[in-house]
């Protein structure tokens, strides 16, 4: 289920400036072992802002064509958050990406802190919302501009969340698809916004690009948004 929330412009009286129209689009909950896949061919224009989609068959990562010299992470590998992982996925029927995906930060947050001035039904404040730092780097043959990060949450109790997008700019962590031009050797280091239903807790983030492929996992500690690093005291004589 997709849910778009929206803060309309309102009309400015002296001293108050107007409220810019823009919008934030759920993350689509997927329960485990009912992983949704659906079929394209038609792939997004370099820059394109659409989603990706995944194949209608589902096909084991280690049986995808990838280039010479890429070996693939074996599935159900479980990591630590800064660990990377190599995969690979279907873009669509005719297309695979191949990417190195490294989880780097894992941060907890509240609608007051980072969603100021959002108007948010029901449904959304009852959820969770968390941020994810990540860095992609292309290693395929497939631009993949456009398309959303192949990342999930994963829940406690076994649910599968996708990455919120933006209709608008999201400063405070921009949920953004694959930039234009990201071909072959691009990298790019992204923040995603996950919104996990029920008041729900990370467990863990996720790449599953279908139901009967092992999810790759990362797993680390979890930092309020905000929180400052703590200084360790280096071990010597003084």
């Amino acid at each position: 289920m997709s849910i778009t929330l929206r803060r309309t412009r309102s009309r400015s009286t002296r001293g108050t400036a107007p409220a810019a129209a823009s919008a934030l689009l759920a993350g689509v909950v997927l329960l485990s072992g009912a992983l949704a896949a659906c079929s394209g061919d038609d792939e997004p224009a370099d820059g394109a802002t659409s989603a990706g989609t995944a194949a209608s068959e589902p096909t084991a990562t280690s049986t995808l064509p990838v280039p010479d010299g890429v070996t693939l992470t074996p599935e159900g590998t479980s990591l630590k958050v800064g660990e990377p992982a190599t995969v690979a996925y279907r873009v669509s029927q005719k297309k695979v990406g191949v990417l190195r995906i490294k989880v780097t930060r894992l941060q907890r947050t509240t609608f007051a802190r980072s969603f100021s001035g959002w108007r948010l039904p029901a449904s959304v404040k009852s959820s969770r919302p968390y941020f994810v730092t990540a860095t992609f780097t292309n290693l395929g043959r497939t631009n993949l501009a456009g398309q959303r990060p192949p990342l999930y949450l994963s829940d406690g109790d076994g649910v599968l969340v996708e990455s919120s997008q933006f209709a608008s700019r999201f400063d405070a962590c921009p949920s953004d698809s694959f930039p234009r031009g990201f071909a072959r050797g691009s990298k790019v280091t992204t923040c995603l916004v996950y919104l996990v239903p029920d008041d729900g807790s990370l467990e863990s983030i996720a790449f599953r690009p279908t139901q009967d492929v092992a999810a790759i996992t990362w797993k680390g500690k979890v930092v309020a948004v905000g929180a400052k690093k703590k200084l360790t005291k280096k071990s010597g004589k003084r």
